[in-house]
């Protein structure tokens, strides 16, 4: 039986369209549909109910020792209220899932991982801990609700001054419209944006009070869909599409957030470094007619050089592209591609990530 979040009435009372997804009965869309969504993110602000993602406190003297054996980042150093992301790796190298540390305290750290993969991470971490450390999931006792777009600075600012000045920050005391929340400043969709944690008595009230602060910014509630095709305009990866088990996080550009230099973590004796890589993520511009979707075959010249793992219309940009995992020596931008597309080619050619990039 799938759950229901602490906002499923809202988005029945804004007519969202309901669909199950991660075990979880959430809107696909609004009645406005996903391109109005997608645009009024690109910009102004949407409003997204993202409380199926899981929370995770991970506490304790080792709690530090703890984190930089799970995974591949590097969490020494951290200023309280500091976040990093991190890809976490099974022995083989490949990707149990991405997450974002946030360092509450000394000894405290509140972890946010992907929907899907809740309860195998929280697993995972409970089979690898050691020392004097405690995880405790507590996503069943919190709401999140992302604010992402342009003017969703100028939104928050009506309802509180604690906001995180920089990027990958949060403030851990806050209060929103008087509702104490913790307020982060990351994102998924390429443009400036907000999360705010919170008990899940308040999240419909903290829904309708944004939707009314962003009125005159033209604010509408969005969908799983517009979070999709904003994300992949956006060259951003998702679990389950860009990396799983099999696929390491070097291959698809998170090298960033994997610190060989640190002392040992899981899967690090099997991950390449970059000049040893045979295969790498990269972007697909269709140039001939048609839209590329997920788990098709890329080639040239009759040769199969790998396989899409994202792809979609890009609403925004206007023209439809894909991400895939090709064959290294076929990655160079420009490089002519056929797409296998149910039976069809569709011409497609090697672009820079990402497709899309906020201006300044």
């Amino acid at each position: 039986m799938e759950l229901k979040t602490p906002l499923y009435e809202m988005h029945l009372k804004y007519h969202g369209k309901i669909v199950p997804f991660a075990g979880y009965l959430l809107p696909i869309q609004y009645e406005q549909g996903i391109i109005k969504e997608h645009m009024a993110v690109r910009t102004g602000a949407g409003l997204f109910d993202v409380s199926h993602m899981g929370e995770i406190i991970c506490k304790g003297k080792d709690a530090l020792n703890n984190l930089q054996k799970l995974l591949t980042n590097d969490f020494t150093g951290m200023a309280i209220g500091q976040a990093r992301y991190s890809p976490m790796c099974n022995e083989h190298g490949g990707t149990v899932d991405d997450l974002i540390v946030y360092k509450k305290q000394d000894e405290e750290y509140f972890i946010v991982v992907n929907a899907s993969n809740k309860d195998k991470d929280y697993q995972w971490m409970l089979d690898h801990q050691f020392g004097d450390v405690v995880f405790e999931d507590i996503s069943s006792q919190v709401s999140q609700i992302a604010l992402q777009g342009p003017k969703s600075q100028e939104i928050l600012m009506k309802l509180t001054a604690d906001i995180p000045e920089k990027y990958y920050y949060a403030i851990f005391d806050a209060k929103v419209a008087g509702i104490s929340c913790i307020v982060s400043r990351t994102g998924y969709t390429g443009e400036d944006g907000f999360e705010l944690y919170l008990d899940n008595e308040h999240a419909q009230t903290i829904w309708e009070t944004l939707l009314e602060a962003g009125k005159e910014y033209g604010i509408i509630p969005c969908g799983l869909g517009a979070r999709d095709t904003l994300r992949l305009e956006a060259g951003m990866p998702l679990y389950g599409h860009e990396m799983n088990d099999e696929i390491n996080p070097v291959e698809i550009g998170l090298g960033f957030a994997v610190k060989m230099q640190k002392e040992d973590f899981i899967g690090k004796s099997h991950l390449p470094d970059k000049d040893s890589l045979t295969r790498k993520r990269a972007g697909l511009k269709v140039t001939g007619r048609g839209i590329i979707r997920e788990q098709e075959e890329v080639l040239v010249n009759g040769k199969k050089i790998g396989f899409t793992t994202s792809g979609t219309h890009c609403p925004y940009l206007g023209y439809p592209a894909a991400m895939a995992i090709l064959d290294k020596e076929y990655t160079a931008i420009g490089t002519k591609v056929t797409v296998m597309v149910r039976g069809r080619e569709v011409e497609a050619e090697v672009v820079p990530l990402p497709f899309y990039k906020k201006s300044k």
